[in-house]
């Protein structure tokens, strides 16, 4: 019996989960993902059962639309940058930074990439049981701030890509930086893309606000709050002379017409810059 009693941090991953199948199953979906629509498939004869309000709208697929839509364009950026990063190093490494139950590996396997997949334990076991490793494809269970994991991959010679979808928000300021500045220490030449939200977002009142839509509105549990957040994308190069800014990118970047009049605001800043994604050379 599939056992789904995660934390709500680890919960999360089933919302993002059930985003994708439920996108992957619209009229010109963004996202192309059978292997969500069947994960969840089997999830609902679970779930269904429980009396959580967000595994009850999860299995109803009551879930906003915009959410859908966003959580749908940000694994096809976050597809298109490991596919990019294998365009230069067809041999790559990626490490998933909070996996839970995506199935980038099956999206953007070609034939040579070395994958790991890291979570917390319970969302391992979990996904373990729809997915199978091979010679290439490896789970980690284990907290990211655990750096115990890294000893796995070091025997790699890279390049390493370390990717954190919708992850370092749920960690403390002081956690994030020092998991960084690892990363930059142990593997020089790496290069890491990274989910933040603006700073602003964790005072008052705008974070009474932010608590309020997790808790509230999705349904997830009181340890889902934003803890981590940075006021411009460049923040991250103050912590070290060898993090290097590549890019960034905002859902408002995306041309995807499923935006619909949230386009408007790609060029007003404050919107742009809400929650969006990071990219760093770490020399």
């Amino acid at each position: 019996m599939l056992n789904v009693k995660i934390g709500d941090v680890a919960a999360t991953s089933f919302l993002t989960l059930y985003c994708h199948a439920i996108e992957s199953q619209s009229k010109d979906p963004i996202l192309t993902d059978p292997k969500a629509v069947e994960i969840t498939r089997e999830l609902n004869k679970i779930l269904s059962g429980s009396n959580n309000n967000l595994y009850k709208n999860l299995v109803r697929g009551k879930l906003n639309k915009q959410l859908i839509v966003h959580i749908a364009i940000r694994a096809k950026q976050y597809d298109k940058y490991v596919c990019d990063f294998l365009n230069k190093y067809l041999e790559g490494v990626i490490i998933n930074i909070g996996c839970g139950l995506d199935s980038r590996f099956l999206r953007i396997d070609n034939k040579k990439v070395v994958f790991y997949d890291l979570d917390l334990p319970e969302v391992i076991e979990i996904k373990k049981q729809f997915f199978n490793e091979n010679n290439r494809y490896h789970f980690i269970p284990s907290s990211v701030l655990d750096y115990k994991w890294m000893n796995t991959i070091s025997k790699h010679k890279g390049p390493f890509l370390f990717i954190a979808e919708g992850v370092f928000m749920y960690l403390e300021n002081q956690n994030v930086k020092s998991l960084v500045l690892k990363l930059q220490s142990d593997f020089p030449g790496s290069e890491l893309v990274c989910e933040v939200v603006s700073s602003l977002w964790l005072k008052k009142p705008l974070k009474k606000i932010m608590n309020y839509k997790m808790q509230q509105q999705l349904h997830l549990g009181k340890d889902s709050i934003y803890g981590f957040g940075i006021g411009n994308s460049k923040e991250m190069e103050e912590w070290h002379t060898g993090i290097q800014l590549l890019d960034d990118w905002s859902y408002l970047d995306s041309e995807e017409k499923k935006l619909g009049w949230l386009k408007m605001f790609k060029r007003v800043e404050l919107f742009r810059k809400t929650q969006w994604t990071v990219h760093y050379k770490l020399n």
